[in-house]
């Protein structure tokens, strides 16, 4: 599909820009002169800011269609990030990461609703969300060693400017190409969605869990990584230890045969390999770092695109808008929790990485037993 084809287009552009501030922000607060436990609650802040950008974009989207608040967060990201490379405070840092997580908080909810409507067919909708990884982590595998190379070789101020112009240029550049699908599902008329009640628990809460307790995981390995890869002197290190989560969930979601199985099964198992491989970070001296990352990215790209795929299930595809964005408010959640966490436990007995462990464990519990293959839904395609 054409748009399909322009959508991926520019969100790789746009994950390329964001993965490569991962290994440089870190080492950048600190050069400011900011504590490690202050850093935790920049990246905490960051996530909570993006709870009422979620709530506004799930209706939002659902009432107006996504591509005009994938433009405001393109763009409006962008300029925050040429204010950035200005700040000389750590609190200065802080304000501008909190006013970025509430404008990005729009992008994901927007995009993947817009690749939902794509297709009325399980199957081909969870490709689209296999496809979305692919092109997530593709821009993921390059980008937070290009970011860490270009501060190593310029500046912190010249490459956060370089990435604020990107994410600009990439928001104009959508205006004139990203259309809203003809016929979209999850698209409602303004007098539709004043007569349609908002129901918030069209899926059990239990459910969000799952995606609170990956990024609850996520935020401690961001945290922490960096700090175990040498800080600002080893921010080159970082990146190419971001790179390698990358390459390993680039190998499984090339792997598209994936999307026929149940998701339900595919998230358990995704679930299950991250656990592990937080478990032998934490326990397993024996074990090189770079296995575990690799291992933990391969996990990964199970995890992500069946968790999708398992909420346009549980949804039967109704209000696509609103569902990913409670999914994104309980991503943020985790995010929030994690880097937090992972700053009080950092240098302490216990190893930030086995309390990762910990919360998977648990999550793995909620995930209910549904097997088999995905079946094809007769209803034909929405046309755009």
């Amino acid at each position: 599909m054409k748009m399909a084809f322009w959508l991926y287009f520019f969100l790789f552009l746009a994950f390329f820009d964001l993965h490569a501030q991962y290994p440089i922000l870190t080492p950048f607060a600190l050069t400011l002169g900011a504590t490690p436990a202050f850093i935790g609650w920049m990246m905490g802040i960051y996530a909570l800011t993006h709870l009422p950008g979620n709530l506004l974009a799930g209706q939002g989207v659902d009432r107006h269609g996504s591509r005009r608040y994938m433009i405001f967060s393109l763009i409006s990201a962008g300029i925050i990030l040429l204010l950035q490379a200005h700040v000389t405070e750590p609190w200065q840092l802080l304000a501008l990461r909190s006013v970025s997580g509430f404008v990005l908080a729009f992008l994901a909810p927007a995009c993947l609703a817009m690749l939902a409507s794509l297709s009325s067919d399980p199957i081909r909708q969870g490709k689209f969300m296999a496809g979305h990884g692919v092109v997530h982590t593709l821009a993921s595998v390059v980008s937070p060693a290009a970011g860490a190379f270009l501060v190593a070789q310029t500046s912190y101020s010249f490459t956060f400017q370089s990435l604020g112009w990107l994410l600009i240029a990439t928001g104009i550049l959508a205006i004139f190409t990203i259309r809203e699908p003809q016929g979209a599902a999850s698209k409602l008329t303004l007098q539709e969605a004043a007569k349609t009640p908002v129901k918030l628990n069209i899926i059990p809460l239990r459910f969000y869990i799952l995606p609170l307790a990956v990024s609850c995981s996520q935020g401690i390995l961001y945290f922490e990584l960096p700090f175990q890869a040498g800080g600002a002197s080893g921010i080159v290190n970082t990146g190419v230890y971001f790179s390698i989560i990358s390459l390993g969930a680039l190998v499984t979601l090339s792997m598209l045969f994936l999307s026929h199985y149940s998701p339900y099964i595919r998230a358990a198992m995704g679930i299950l390999g991250i656990a592990l491989s937080f478990f032998a970070m934490a326990a397993l001296d024996f074990v090189p770092l770079q296995v575990s990352l690799f291992m933990l990215g391969m996990a990964k790209g199970v995890t992500f695109p069946a968790i999708a795929s398992m909420f346009i299930d549980l949804s039967g595809g109704k209000r696509l808008g609103t569902v990913f964005s409670l999914q994104s408010i309980s991503m943020s959640i985790g995010s929030f929790i994690g880097p937090i966490a992972g700053g009080m436990l950092h240098g302490k007995i216990t190893s930030p990485y086995f309390a990762a462990f910990l919360i998977l464990m648990v999550a793995l519990l909620l995930i209910p037993p549904r097997t088999g293959k995905l079946k094809s839904n007769p209803v034909p395609p929405v046309t755009t």
